[in-house]
């Protein structure tokens, strides 16, 4: 089940499409998601620790999501709490309440911990103690994660517009209008930035570099192209957010392929169909994916060959894709934390992390795999040999 965007009335709505489910469903002509299936367990997965942030709303599970510095986990909750544990051992060092919904964060970067919220309003902390340093409000619901390089914080709001703020100040420099398409899926992808470009992805399918300085151009193409007789047909919406590895990006569209992009000129190295939610994740020279229909995949980078698929998950809502050592990481709706094998696919552990499911994308920082639950709980977990 997909949650779509109608525009120009922004009325959002809920569609059942064809191979779509929900645990719990009683239709018995509804295909249903995959049984989880046994298999020898190569791996040992230890929970280093876990704490608790406050429950969340459905609504917003998946835009939530932990961000972290080299030795500082920063995550959220719905109800506006924002935190910060130490990557160690998860202790608290400090925790505040900014008293609005949350709907798009925790994003970190030039010292500054950001949030988005239902109103539109970014909301930028000190990193070191959650101290605001200052506030500023767009036009409309902000449900990703901003992002800064110290000098610009950068948000995307829901109807595909780009802001770039003055990370000292929150003054608005320069913005983008993305030209939405007419129905979208409800989310954005969070923009991509460093010292010399913002990379950002929109829902007409294209891939745009600005120079973050002013907002002009850099570079822009398309990762799909829309392709069908009706709207639905023709969402190619940048969900996800896009990579940058060396000097290449990768970044996928719904109903549409993975790219491969030269950083410098926006040149197309190679496209693959597919079609998926999430942010891609790179690992052993190899790009993996977590299609709309919770198949995963890998890529080779270099030229985007198909190496191998995994079907044991399908329909299971699985995250986004998580490099972690030599194996990839997904989470799925009922709670379970599973690890594949990054040379062929096949299962290698599994591990219930909560019962109310996981949405938020995971987060690899020093050998640790940080896991926010639906609960609002925030877990650090690593591997070891059996």
């Amino acid at each position: 089940m997909i949650r779509l965007i109608l525009r120009p009335y922004l009325f959002v709505f809920l569609l059942g499409i064809s191979g779509c489910s929900w645990f719990g469903d009683d239709d018995e002509n509804e295909i249903k998601p995959a049984e989880l299936e046994s298999f020898v367990e190569e791996i040992r997965i230890k929970k280093i620790w876990s704490k608790s942030l406050g429950g969340s709303k459905e609504k917003y599970w998946r835009s939530l999501r932990p961000s972290a510095s080299d030795k500082t986990v920063f995550a959220a909750n719905h109800g506006g709490r924002v935190s910060a544990m130490s990557l160690v051992d998860g202790s608290r060092l400090w925790s505040v309440d900014i008293e609005e919904s949350i709907s798009g964060g925790v994003g970190y970067g030039g010292d500054l911990v950001m949030v988005g919220t239902i109103e539109g309003e970014v909301i930028a902390l000190d990193a070191s103690d959650g101290t605001m340093v200052w506030t500023s409000q767009m036009k409309t619901e902000v449900l990703t994660s901003p992002q800064s390089n110290g000098k610009v914080a950068v948000v995307q709001t829901i109807d595909d517009k780009i802001y770039a703020l003055d990370a000292e100040t929150g003054d608005e420099i320069w913005y983008h209008d993305g030209d939405a398409p007419i129905l979208s899926v409800r989310g954005t992808s969070s923009p991509l930035v460093t010292s010399n470009m913002v990379l950002a992805g929109f829902d007409s399918g294209k891939l745009i570099a600005f120079n973050p300085e002013n907002g002009a151009i850099i570079w822009e193409t398309r990762i799909a192209l829309p392709k069908g007789r009706t709207e639905l047909q023709r969402m190619v919406d940048i969900d996800g957010n896009p990579i940058l590895i060396n000097d290449v990006v990768y970044a996928v569209s719904y109903q549409g392929r993975l790219g491969a992009i030269t950083r410098g000129t926006g040149r197309n190295l190679w496209f693959q169909d597919t079609s998926s939610h999430d942010s891609p994740a790179y690992g052993q020279a190899q790009v993996y994916v977590t299609e709309a229909d919770d198949i995963i995949r890998a890529f080779k980078a270099g030229n985007g060959r198909s190496v191998w698929q995994n079907e044991g998950l399908f329909l299971r809502r699985l995250t986004a894709p998580t490099v972690f050592g030599e194996m990839v990481a997904v989470a799925d709706a009922e709670g379970y934390l599973h690890f594949l094998n990054s040379d062929d696919g096949r299962f290698m552990g599994r591990v219930r992390v909560d019962g109310s499911g996981i949405d938020a994308p995971m987060l690899n920082r020093s050998d640790r795999l940080i896991v926010q639950a639906n609960d609002g709980s925030v877990s650090a977990y690593r591997i070891e040999p059996r």
